[in-house]
Parts: structure tokens; C-alpha cells; sequence
């Protein structure tokens, strides 16, 4: 079994996932997810700005976010979100647990805002929610620096002639 089956499954059930509700976006979720990648959170949400358009369930990985949905009426799955997580700009998430829910904000590579509300079942699992939140968003993600690989057409460093910063007076 690969990591992302042995972190996935108990991720499921701990979130109170049915069995059947796994095996049928975990498809889904194979194409997305490299074997190698271990699971944080998987958990049921919903879009505050949309709460007729069908339930979502987001997957939130050390590398990526995916959020599947599935229609009310015909329960069809469908992809709705799968995006590096380093790809994500000006992610917040603001825990409630007046209401025990964590709303999950991010704009993808595109420049969508994305939401989703995330409930929880009592207030002490909102702030656990926020820890992983905070570990994954916070701690795991660096600045990107600029790093050059190579240089196309400029000479190298021991091929230039070496010049003082000062100019030499002509006599």
C-alpha cells in the first residue's frame, strides 16, 4: 500500500467519511495525488457563496488541494478544484467555534477566489482543523526564491577578463 492510501483512509475515517462515500471519489482523487503524497485533512464542505450547488469534498495533501463535487440530483462526481498548493495565493481560513466551522478562502492560479466552509462536530475540532490548516499553510510553505539554473549566452565567471572597478588612467 502507498503513502497516499495508508495516510488517506484513516484521514477519511476519522472525518466519519462512509465507505461508500470514499470509494467513490477516491478515483477522482487517485488521477490528482502522486502515490508518494500523504494525506492531511479530507473532510466534507460546502461553498458558502453557493449552498444549493451539491456537496464537496476537499482533499488537502503536503503538495495539493482537491475538492471534488457531487450533484444533488443525479449524485454525479465531478473535479472542481486540483491545484498545487504552492500555486494558491492569499489563503486565509477563519475558524468559528460559535459554529463550529472554518471557512477556507484561496485564489487559485487563475485568479478565482475560492471558499468553502468546513463544519466540524464540536468546538475543540475547529481549532484542531486550524492547527492542520495553520501547518499546512504556514509552516510547509516557503517564499519562492529565484534560483537560476543556467544562463544561455553570457560568458562564465572564469571567462571574463577581470577588470578593476576603477578605470585605469590613460597617460
Amino acid at each position: 500500500m502507498d503513502v497516499f492510501s495508508r495516510t488517506f483512509l484513516p484521514a477519511a475515517a476519522e472525518a466519519g467519511l462512509a465507505l461508500q462515500t470514499v470509494s467513490r471519489h477516491m478515483p477522482v482523487f487517485r488521477r490528482c495525488v502522486g502515490s508518494g503524497d500523504a494525506t492531511i485533512l479530507v473532510t466534507r464542505c460546502s461553498r458558502p457563496d453557493r449552498p444549493v450547488g451539491g456537496e464537496y469534498l476537499l482533499l488537502l495533501t503536503h503538495r495539493r488541494l482537491v475538492v471534488t463535487q457531487q450533484t444533488r440530483v443525479l449524485h454525479r462526481l465531478r473535479l472542481h478544484l486540483n491545484t498545487e498548493l504552492r500555486e494558491l495565493s492569499n489563503v486565509t481560513w477563519s475558524p468559528d467555534p460559535r459554529t463550529h466551522s472554518v471557512e477556507l478562502a484561496a485564489t487559485a492560479i487563475d485568479g478565482v477566489r475560492e471558499r468553502f466552509l468546513i463544519r466540524t462536530g464540536h468546538p475543540k475540532q475547529v481549532w484542531q482543523l486550524d492547527t492542520l490548516l495553520n501547518h499546512a499553510f504556514r509552516t510547509r510553505l516557503r517564499a519562492a526564491r529565484e534560483r537560476i539554473v543556467a544562463t544561455i549566452g553570457e560568458p562564465t565567471a572564469t571567462a571574463r577578463p577581470k577588470t578593476s572597478p576603477h578605470p585605469t588612467p590613460v597617460r
